[in-house]
């Protein structure tokens, strides 16, 4: 079968062997597979990531960086046929998503991160029975697909300790930025300000329900806190505490993942916020612990989600929770792979492209 195989840092269409379902697995076809910007980044700093992750306690299944990957893990496939055992509670033709985990002989294959299994990125993968989760309500394929990455907002908004009138902002409305996003106005939060340079990044933010959207090379998205209610230095929280007033909790979402921008939150956000660290910064950045101490700042970094808000997500896509019809700005099948991990380099090109291998 066909398949995008990372190979010496280049993305290489080629023949892989077949699969065989397992004992507990199930054969699938790859409908569509979302391109993450993860992948944008192992192509070229897998091994970093890797040395990361194991540093981490993670990525201990043997995983070669350097040797054949096939990457995709925001994906919605078609059951084909059932290993040895199978339950068959989902019949051959049914549309699923699933977690990107597969339980195997040799222990758990993250897809995309596998030598031994193939992600999305190729015309067909092996899931584990169990996990899988039925595309409900007659979603389109497309946006089933934006399960997983919608799932990693859910998961962000689920760490932030928000209150009934806490205020958000979210830097950098990329596709983590926008998943949080959706999951704060699907869980009824706002206002919401969303931040981004990109034009066609904050028509996406606005199109997911975002209240205030900003530029920040016109304005500082941090200008808004006092006129939303937001008293941003201990002083004046304090005469307003004394007066026995309150206000709720400000709550920042950094989802750029780039050196210096931690800091400049720091600095800049309200006195008592918390910050959410959703952007992955694969280099080594630096802050100054003394001013968040002064300013009581309080940082909370959070990656991947749980089972539970997988299918939530999945459910807040199918009954128009969250909308998202209007996020995949392109497809490419196979052999138009690599042409699209350049194309998503320019943010004003694309929000989201997809793989389909049966184009």
């Amino acid at each position: 079968m066909k398949a995008v195989v990372r190979r010496n840092k280049q993305l290489v269409c080629d023949e892989i062997d077949d699969l065989v379902p397992a004992e507990g697995q199930v054969l699938v076809k790859t409908l569509a597979c979302g391109i993450c910007g993860s992948d944008l980044h192992a192509l070229h700093h897998m091994e970093h990531m890797v040395d990361l992750s194991r540093r981490a306690g993670g990525m201990d299944g043997g995983f070669d960086p350097r040797a054949d990957t096939v990457f995709g893990h925001e994906f919605c496939a078609e059951i084909l046929d059932h290993g040895p055992g199978a339950q068959k509670t989902l019949k051959p033709g049914t549309r699923v998503v699933s977690m990107p985990a597969v339980m195997t002989a040799q222990g758990v294959e993250l897809l995309g991160f596998s030598n031994r299994l193939p992600g999305g990125f190729s015309e067909r993968m092996l899931l584990t029975e169990a996990m899988l989760l039925e595309v409900p309500n007659g979603l389109p394929t497309d946006q089933a697909a934006l399960t997983e990455p919608f799932a990693v907002g859910a998961h962000a908004v689920a760490k932030a300790r928000l209150e009934p009138k806490s205020v958000s902002l979210v830097v950098g409305c990329g596709p983590v930025g926008l998943a949080v996003i959706g999951a704060l106005k699907a869980a009824g939060h706002g206002p919401v300000i969303a931040a981004d340079y990109s034009p066609r990044r904050r028509a996406a933010a606005e199109r997911l329900g975002a209240d205030i959207v900003i530029d920040p090379a016109v304005e500082s998205p941090h200008a808004r806190w006092e006129a939303l209610g937001v008293p941003t230095s201990r002083a004046a929280q304090s005469m307003i505490q004394m007066m026995g007033g309150s206000f709720a909790r400000p709550v920042v979402f950094e989802c750029v993942g780039a050196p210096g921008v931690l800091q400049s939150l720091i600095e800049a956000a309200p006195a008592g916020a918390q910050v959410v660290v959703a952007g992955v910064c694969m280099e080594s950045d630096r802050i100054e612990p003394s001013i968040a101490v002064t300013k009581e700042i309080e940082l909370t970094f959070v990656f991947g989600y749980s089972p539970v808000e997988f299918a939530q997500t999945l459910h807040n896509l199918a009954e128009g929770v969250i909308d998202v019809s209007h996020l995949v700005t392109g497809s490419v099948g196979l052999e138009g792979v690599a042409g699209a991990f350049e194309a998503l380099g320019d943010p004003e090109a694309h929000v989201k492209i997809l793989v389909r291998p049966d184009l």
